[in-house]
């Protein structure tokens, strides 16, 4: 069959018919930190309202991670302007740099290192020209903390809450996270990582709604519409909601930055492609209870099934 362009570029996550939490790194190549979808201008936008409305909510950081968000900043920008030339373009003279967003019109001029010449921190300043959430990691002590990010699409958790936090205290309500060693097992691969060897791994879970902000604050609001789903609305109501994650470590303050570009499709474009269809029907049917509740799907988990079956069946 021909796919669409929205099916070619989607970022499909599984490989075989049962899903287990594992460290699914991959050595990354390209080596680029951001990707421009045709949602750009729109999640943008969003990203900015968020920002505005509720920004303690969307960004935190340390002063101690002043020097790490130059460097992540210029790094994303570099990214922009080698891979992106047409949309992006960053110049430098000395110390004084020039971006300019062509898709946006905006062009900003600073002095690099010299926060008095920048609107935002730079970690927010560079988050708003871009659809991914950037989190930045600091090193110390043999340990991971998440000391900056923005994070405006995050999967039903809390930058607030989990700023300062250890890799290990983050990741300690995932199920089977710790008791099965993945904690220690992914922190050390993460503590290896090496300046210019990026690696990527894709995190999926379904969700009710196309929302992509669905911060544990606004659980509120999203959170009922698990309720909501039904065999005859499961099509275009629930999404297969998959993260892009990528790991960079930074060489100068020896951070890294994690890149998050979330992707959201609806259940009948999925199940457009016969195999995926197949698998992931596979999937749900064995996908272990806790994993259903952590992931949030065990309400409709059910419907989607009932879903699928009357699709193949030709009854909807």
């Amino acid at each position: 069959m021909k796919l669409t362009e929205e099916l070619k570029s989607f970022p499909y996550p599984f490989k075989g018919d049962t899903y287990r939490y594992s460290n699914n790194s991959t050595l990354l190549t390209p080596p680029r930190s951001i990707d421009i979808t045709e949602g750009y201008l729109k999640e943008i936008q969003l990203k900015r309202s968020l920002l505005s409305d509720h920004h303690s909510r969307c960004f935190q950081s340390f002063p101690h991670t002043n020097k790490a968000q130059w460097e992540a900043m210029e790094f994303v920008m570099t990214d922009l302007a080698n891979y992106f030339p047409e949309s992006f373009s960053l110049k430098k003279e000395g110390r004084k740099h020039i971006f300019i967003n062509h898709i946006l019109q905006e062009e900003c001029e600073f002095t690099m290192g010299d926060s008095s010449t920048l609107q935002y921190e730079p970690l927010d300043f560079i988050g708003r020209h871009v659809q991914e959430d950037l989190i930045l990691m600091m090193q110390r002590d043999g340990d991971l903390y998440l000391d900056a990010g923005q994070l405006c699409f995050p999967a039903n958790w809390s930058l607030a809450f989990n700023h300062g936090m250890s890799f290990k205290n983050i990741h300690f309500p995932i199920p089977g996270f710790k008791e099965e060693g993945l904690d220690e097992r992914i922190l050390q691969f993460l503590l290896r990582l090496e300046a210019g060897n990026p690696w990527g791994r894709k995190n999926w879970s379904l969700m009710a709604g196309n929302r992509l902000d669905t911060s544990l604050e606004t659980f509120d609001v999203w959170g009922k519409d698990r309720k909501n789903v039904t065999v005859e609305n499961a099509g275009e109501f629930v999404h297969l909601r998959v993260e892009v994650q990528k790991l960079f470590r930074l060489p100068r303050s020896n951070a890294i930055l994690f890149t998050i570009h979330t992707h959201l499709l609806p259940l009948e474009k999925l199940i457009e492609v016969p195999e995926w269809m197949q698998q992931f029907y596979q999937i749900l049917v064995e996908l272990p209870s806790h994993i259903a509740e952590y992931k949030g799907i065990s309400l409709y988990k059910d419907k989607v099934l009932a879903y699928i079956e009357k699709r193949r069946e030709g009854v909807l």
